[in-house]
């Protein structure tokens, strides 16, 4: 079997998990080609990144003219189809994130798309994430182009769905997916239940060799750590605001923050504030291996977003037996157990987040190695790449479209 990926940008150092993906499809033998329109002049620091940088083909390298060219042979040799997939993508606009423009090109990097298909055996085309990839996906296969499916992580379209035409993707889609059941649920929700039989879980998978790592000894004192991008959703804000009040009981206490964005400079201005200067570690972005290295430094991870889906860090976290806070929202609650695994807190509440905090400075090294060890199972039974490959190879070489 051979098929194409499609990603707004790739390689990308927050997608490990498609990256992994991929991989796992190649070792079981599906030929995958890999498509993005942006990120060749990227400079990946994991050298796994590096090697995908050059297995990828960009539709934008070349800038828009190369584009808009083969959209119009496309139109002069396909003309009903061309004009079909452009009124989809006109109809798309409607109400849209972006304005009509936008989809235009959108549908010019379908056309690109198309003629690097042209003569290939790729039998499906795969997006991840429903925004403009899944859009691109779409009007490929109106064009032409193979069956389609794409895959709905958290907010990223759930927040919008109307902006996003999220029925109008499903409705074309040979299978949907969910990273986790809450997103299946929600797509479920914002399309006509006809669709429904088509919508599947498929959980972003760690590789065995992560299952298989030693248990890092637990530090005297406690060690929080927070991995995401500084931007307002993932509740920084709120997370320093509670680690500074943990310091008036456990003094020994540090916080590691792993991440950029736009937020930084004002984290690190509220850092100053409440005078935890010394206790707060601004470590940047990392690659993978050194932020296994942080989870296996630590004691918990805290994760108080206020929108998500099921971050892939909360399974690398617990594959590495370390308990989790985190808020209840979304599908964290599918893998993060309270008083299990570790501690959830509703989103937005200082007093419950600092409350959870505290319980987890108090709590014995050998309470929390329990709790790491429960997570460790849980995640392992629930998130094993080969499995979810697997799952995902079934759904793209079946037979049945609806």
């Amino acid at each position: 079997m051979r098929v194409a990926y499609l990603v707004n940008m790739y390689p990308k150092g927050s997608h490990t998990f498609i990256r992994r993906e991929i991989l796992e499809l190649e070792r079981q033998g599906v030929a995958v080609e890999r498509f993005a329109l942006r990120g060749w002049d990227s400079e990946p620091i994991d050298p796994t990144d590096q090697q995908e940088l050059s297995k990828t083909r960009h539709t934008l390298r070349a800038g828009l003219i190369p584009l808009f060219l083969q959209t119009l042979r496309v139109a002069i040799t396909q003309p009903k189809r061309f004009l079909c997939a452009l009124a989809s993508a006109l109809a798309m606009s409607k109400n849209g994130e972006r304005p009509w423009p936008y989809h235009l090109i959108y549908l010019a990097h379908a056309a690109r798309i198309l003629t690097w298909l042209k003569d290939s055996e790729v039998s499906h085309v795969h997006a991840h994430f429903g925004t403009n990839s899944a859009e691109i996906a779409t009007l490929l296969h109106m064009l032409g182009g193979p069956p389609y499916s794409f895959i709905v992580h958290g907010a990223e379209v759930l927040d919008n769905p109307v902006q996003h035409a999220l029925p109008a993707k499903v409705r074309d889609a040979k299978f949907v997916l969910g990273s986790c059941a809450y997103a299946a649920s929600q797509i479920m929700y914002h399309v006509d239940p006809k669709f429904w039989s088509r919508i599947q879980v498929v959980h972003c998978g760690l590789p065995s060799s992560v299952y298989a790592n030693a248990v890092a000894p637990l530090s005297d004192n406690p060690a929080f750590l927070s991995i995401g991008r500084f931007s307002p959703e993932k509740g920084h804000v709120l997370l320093l605001r509670a680690f500074a009040e943990v310091r008036k009981d456990h003094p020994k206490a540090t916080l590691v923050l792993v991440g950029n964005g736009p937020m930084e400079s004002a984290l690190r201005t509220l850092v100053q504030e409440l005078g935890i200067e010394s206790a707060v570690t601004f470590a940047g972005w990392l690659d993978s291996e050194a932020v296994q290295a942080e989870i296996r430094a630590a004691t918990v991870l805290v994760h108080p977003s206020f929108s998500e889906g099921l971050p892939v860090v909360i399974m690398e976290t617990m594959a590495e037996r370390r308990p989790v806070i985190a808020t209840y929202v979304a599908g964290i609650p599918e893998l993060v157990q309270e008083g299990k695994t570790g501690w959830l807190v509703p989103a937005g509440q200082l007093e419950e987040l600092t409350d959870a905090m505290k319980a987890c400075a108090a709590t014995s090294r050998t309470d929390l190695a329990c709790m790491g060890q429960a997570g460790f199972e849980r995640v392992r039974a629930r998130h094993n790449i080969s499995k979810e490959a697997g799952k995902l190879i079934a759904l793209m070489a079946s037979e049945d479209a609806s």
